[in-house]
């Protein structure tokens, strides 16, 4: 999966759209970015990102899904800081 597809303006098939809910959570938990801005962004309404983020948080009910989260999370706080740096 090319990463530039995650901004295309049609859903997708099931795996692009649950990469690009997943981008989106952690866009906003990751980065703490409002919804609007991450629908901004993304190309995308406001609820859309808030569906996906309560999306997300409903798959980390499972274990696996929830670690896989986690170790995202980890990483872009380790690059989150020289993110901000270069913007």
């Amino acid at each position: 999966m090319k990463a530039e597809n995650i901004l295309l303006p049609d859903r997708g098939p099931r795996d692009l759209a649950r990469a690009r809910q997943v981008a989106m959570y952690l866009t906003h938990v990751g980065l703490g970015m409002s919804l609007s801005r991450v629908a901004a962004a993304f190309g995308r309404d406001r609820s859309t990102v808030a569906y996906a983020c309560h999306r997300i948080e409903e798959m980390r009910d499972e274990a696996t899904f929830d670690s896989w989260v986690d170790t995202l999370e980890e990483s872009l706080s380790t690059v989150a800081p020289l993110l901000s740096q270069v913007a």
